[in-house]
């Protein structure tokens, strides 16, 4: 009897602690009420901007070696870039790429829009093209300083092609724009990302161009049964050999429609950068000195954050890595993650004067159970200019760690309450058989073998790795932490995202949302929340290369709001993510409606420099001039 009660015993406190185990590792969570409160300040209404072509496909055809894994190798293309073409004061004009029918069209960005136009196709016309090679992304930008809208496209089977715009502002056409080659001689790339900023301090754009598979590698060649070049990552947690990241200096030549000199300065990328397999990259000014440092997101191995001690025309970038205590795993400190990053936005906690990162990796439940990143600050920038990392992972306790298989993620205000929203793309292969048993035998394979495809399980059509995840949109309650409001808010679709682009593409104050969907159509997510007053903000400098009075966007320019209740803050990079270029604008919540002061400072070829201007409600233009003044259209 005494043995029986002994045993009721023991398993009795078992249960207990097993109980209490579960309690304390449980997340919090809004009860369903508070839920249903935050996700109805949100209103989406999704208007599709495209539809299936004519000769649209699921797949896309693939050297003899990755035929097996060709769903896999086909999960990407598809992307989405806002700007002004036309010249009407705000982002209505989108660039679409479409894996569908690979092509790169530019349209109105809302196609219900009164005085629209058909889509215009960019052609690389007269340049060498074919089959093998397929459009996966296209970033607006005015790469010649003329002050009108350029695209830069960047491609799997070749360097990236420029479509300058000799048409100037206005509805766009075919023939008002001419291909020409980023690089010469053309060279066999695999890019997956293009980001645009001045990384060297001389005043001028710069390119920095992810590339994902080895450089020569025909990806897309039916016919290359002797290829030796191709392989997959070496690693499951630690590639190397990716094809070769490039980072390019741009000098223009002070005349409209002409090509920048371009100067390779890639030397500045260490070996390991280099070589990642690089899905998303980010830029922003963490140090205050007008320098963007660079984040670097990579699929199968550890990000990068680079600090920049660039000067003109030489390139200095170092990586800097965290630490860890005893309860940070390896992989939560940032420089040492094995995740797969594909996705990075900024994002300020009021006018703090460094922002939370938040990176995108698989965090599918029951598959490949990663985790997001948010790091946040734990110092000040003066620490990272002196090598020092001010950052540590809060993701589970922001409520951030977990959301599917996920690329592009962006931070805006979508309710114009001086608090940043987080929308998120997710979905990998979308059908009907579940694929994910065999991904993980191949996650615990040994990593002499993964380089070669034909060690990895088939992925064909059909087959289905988190493909039916909806993308995620998180509100900030009065916690801190965020919820997935997505459902109760008109963002979740079935939908297989690849790339998010944001901007007030209606010019009515509220932010909207371009989503580019992979193998299915592409839908814009108009904002018809209640939202309050807001301020929308245009950061130009004068078009060096432009008639008189011509502008361009002040790439890298900074706005800190000082509001008396929501003070704000935000930096001015486009194009930082995956292959989502949102409106090269920046948004400011103004509660109350009042005109508040806010300071901007900027870099150019002078030198940094600081001002102070008035911030009403509406669209503003403020023309940042290298003298240091600042005035407001």
């Amino acid at each position: 009897m005494q043995t029986s009660a002994r045993k009721f015993l023991v398993t009795g406190v078992i249960l207990a602690l097993c109980a209490a185990s579960g309690l304390m590792v449980v997340r919090p969570a809004l009860s369903e009420q508070e839920a249903g409160e935050l996700a109805a300040r949100y209103r989406f209404a999704a208007e599709p901007v495209n539809s299936a072509p004519a000769d649209g496909r699921t797949e896309r055809a693939v050297a003899p070696g990755l035929r097996d894994i060709r769903a896999w190798i086909s999960a990407v293309g598809a992307a989405a870039g806002l700007s002004d073409v036309r010249g009407l004061g705000r982002p209505a004009d989108l660039c679409l790429v479409d894996p569908r029918d690979d092509s790169v069209t530019l349209r109105p960005a809302r196609p219900s829009e009164k005085d629209g136009y058909a889509p215009v196709r960019l052609v690389p016309a007269g340049l060498p093209y074919d089959a093998t090679m397929a459009p996966m992304g296209c970033v607006p930008v005015d790469i010649d300083d003329d002050g009108d809208t350029d695209h830069v496209v960047h491609y799997w089977g070749r360097s990236p092609v420029v479509f300058l715009n000799t048409a100037g502002p206005g509805v766009p056409t075919a023939a008002g724009h001419r291909a020409v080659e980023l690089v010469t001689p053309m060279e066999l790339w695999n890019s997956e990302t293009l980001n645009v900023g001045d990384v060297d301090g001389d005043g001028n754009l710069d390119l920095l161009v992810g590339n994902y598979f080895p450089d020569g590698a025909r990806v897309l060649d039916p016919t290359a049964h002797d290829e030796t070049r191709m392989e997959m990552q070496h690693s499951m947690s630690f590639a190397r050999n990716g094809g070769a990241n490039r980072l390019l200096l741009t000098t223009p030549t002070g005349r409209p429609d002409e090509l920048p000199r371009i100067t390779d300065a890639s030397t500045a990328l260490s070996r390991e950068a280099a070589g990642s397999w690089t899905l998303a990259t980010g830029l922003q000014d963490l140090t205050g000195d007008g320098r963007p440092e660079v984040y670097q997101a990579n699929d199968f191995g550890p990000d990068q954050l680079m600090l920049n001690e660039s000067t003109p025309g030489r390139v200095k970038l170092t990586e800097i890595r965290g630490d860890r205590d005893m309860i940070t795993p390896k992989s939560m400190a940032l420089g040492y993650d094995s995740f797969k990053g594909m996705g990075v936005t900024f994002t300020y906690d009021g006018d703090a004067p460094l922002p939370t990162i938040v990176v995108s990796n698989i965090t599918s439940p029951y598959a490949l159970h990663e985790s997001n990143f948010a790091f946040t600050p734990t110092g000040s920038p003066a620490d990272l200019a002196a090598r020092e990392l001010p950052y540590r992972d809060r993701s589970e306790q922001l409520g951030l760690a977990r959301s599917g298989w996920c690329w592009d993620v962006r931070a805006g205000d979508f309710d114009n309450d001086g608090t940043d929203e987080l929308m998120q793309a997710n979905g990998f292969l979308k059908g009907d058989v579940n694929r994910w048993p065999l991904l993980q035998e191949l996650a615990m394979a040994n990593d002499d073998v993964l380089h070669n495809p034909a060690f990895w399980p088939n992925f064909g059509p059909g087959d289905d790795l988190s493909g039916h995840e909806p993308n995620r949109f998180y509100a900030r309650g009065a916690d801190g932490r965020y919820t997935d409001v997505a459902g109760g808010s008109g963002v979740a679709a079935d939908d297989n995202t690849r790339a998010l682009a944001f901007g007030d593409v209606d010019g009515d104050g509220k932010l909207d949302a371009v989503v580019a969907n992979q193998w299915q159509d592409s839908v814009l997510l108009h904002n018809t929340s209640d939202a309050g007053p807001s301020a929308g903000l245009r950061l130009v400098r004068s078009a060096r290369a432009g008639a008189e009075g011509a502008t361009t966007p002040a790439i890298g320019a900074q706005v800190r709001l000082h509001h008396p209740d929501r003070p704000q803050r935000a930096q001015l990079f486009p194009a930082n993510g995956h292959t989502g270029v949102s409106a090269p604008e920046l948004y400011f919540a103004l509660p109350g409606g009042d005109p508040v002061r806010a300071t901007v400072t900027w870099h150019d070829a002078a030198g940094s420099h600081e001002a102070d201007v008035e911030v009403r409600p509406g669209r503003s233009t403020i023309l940042l001039d290298t003298d240091g003044t600042a005035v407001v259209r």
